[in-house]
């Protein structure tokens, strides 16, 4: 391979994977490279993520990917990176990870929202930010914070997400991208800016100083430094722009155009979304909106963590299979014909902030295929859910909505 070819780089870090892919200027791939990331649990309703681990995670994937594929870092002319949504990175006044990340399927915060609920605060955001209120928000864990760990408040130096934090990890600079930020409670979505009275509101108002600047999707966000250069072999002063809340970018790459056609994506999440030129008032819903790529859209979009994340976590408790081993099991009993039920609420509901997760009408005839396809069936039940909330806001009165083939987180 020519040494002159240039290539950009991709990063996704996603609930279950952190994934690092090259790029010519054509879209074509060139080379994968992927390492499970560990949720970490230690009390019930945790789901917790070590950012020093992380950090040390992406940088040996892009090591790996540029040796694999033989490709320089001098040829790599820009770098992105995706990431799950909501949840809490913060850094403390010395720049250094305060205690672990806790990713958007934490849900230690679950009394602080119902409290929140019986005093009216939901709506009273919504109006301001189009965010329903819930457990893994940014706003949400760092009242948790506040209220349980005070120390560790008022040691808070800068608040980021997922990919805000791999970006500073790249380049030394803080920000919090536009398309992820828009969705945490703590942004006004008329004005396109923190809204301090949102804080206030929540009960959190010390934090306003610790919130970095707001950067676009395709804004750059920084240089690749010498030390994150040393250790990923990419070469120092690559940009790196702000990039993308992974349900926008899953979006963008199904080539939604238009307010008719929605993207259903089954990965740690279930998501269904859709694009939409406008803010709307009154709908049978409380939709959640974002801010999109393109100026004046916005992503519209129904989701909880009743997805993939319930898969993963059954086979590593129980044995990891492949996806054909899984499929072949499924496919080899009769569909729906076991009465045997699952509710996919291992890191959240979508029926009940309060519920969890299950299984239901086991009896001793039942094996590991049977359980597999209750899980399947659950997952793809829930999504139903999401997928028919959607289809009111987006279906247009001439005919059904369009679905991309579903994607995955």
């Amino acid at each position: 391979m020519s040494e002159k070819a240039r290539f950009w780089l991709g990063i996704d870090c996603g609930g279950t994977y952190l994934k690092a892919g090259l790029y010519d200027a054509q879209g074509r791939e060139h080379g994968i490279n992927r390492q499970s990331l560990q949720t970490l649990s230690p009390l019930p309703g945790y789901a917790e993520r070590d950012m020093d681990q992380l950090w040390q995670q992406c940088a040996a994937t892009i090591a790996g990917l540029l040796q694999r594929t033989g490709i320089h870092g001098e040829q790599i002319k820009g770098v992105g990176i995706s990431a799950q949504g909501k949840g809490l990175f913060l850094l403390d006044k010395q720049d250094r990870p305060l205690g672990h990340a806790m990713l958007s399927s934490d849900r230690r915060a679950l009394a602080i929202v119902q409290r929140w609920q019986q005093d009216g605060i939901p709506e009273k955001l919504y109006p301001v930010t189009r965010q329903t209120l819930w457990t893994g928000h940014p706003a949400s864990l760092l009242r948790w914070v506040k209220e349980n760990e005070p120390q560790r408040y008022a040691q808070i130096g800068c608040v980021m997400m997922g990919h805000d934090y791999l970006r500073w990890c790249l380049t030394g600079v803080k920000g919090c991208e536009e398309s992820n930020i828009s969705e945490s409670n703590l942004y006004n979505m008329t004005s396109g800016q923190y809204d301090p009275r949102l804080t206030q509101w929540l009960g959190i108002g010390e934090i306003d100083s610790a919130l970095p600047p707001v950067v676009g999707s395709a804004e750059k966000g920084g240089e690749i430094t010498p030390q994150a250069a040393a250790i990923t072999g990419l070469a120092a002063g690559t940009p790196v722009v702000g990039g993308l809340f992974d349900v926008v970018s899953t979006a963008l790459c199904a080539g939604i155009e238009d307010e008719f056609t929605l993207n259903a994506v089954m990965g740690t999440w279930a998501v269904t979304s859709g694009i939409t030129h406008g803010l709307r008032d009154h709908e049978a819903h409380p939709y959640v909106y974002g801010r999109y790529v393109n100026d004046g859209q916005y992503i519209v979009h129904e989701a909880s963590p009743t997805s993939s994340g319930n898969l993963e976590w059954f086979t590593a408790q129980w044995g990891e299979l492949s996806f054909d081993e899984i499929n072949q099991a499924v496919a080899s009993l009769p569909k729906a014909g076991s009465g045997l039920f699952f509710l996919p609420f291992l890191y959240g509901s979508n029926a009940g902030l309060e519920m969890t997760c299950g299984f239901y009408g086991m009896q001793a005839l039942h094996t590991r295929a049977h359980l597999l396809q209750a899980i399947y069936e659950g997952v793809v039940f829930s999504h139903m859910t999401h997928l028919n909330r959607m289809r009111e806001r987006f279906t247009p009165r001439a005919g059904p909505a369009r679905h991309r083939r579903p994607g995955a987180l």
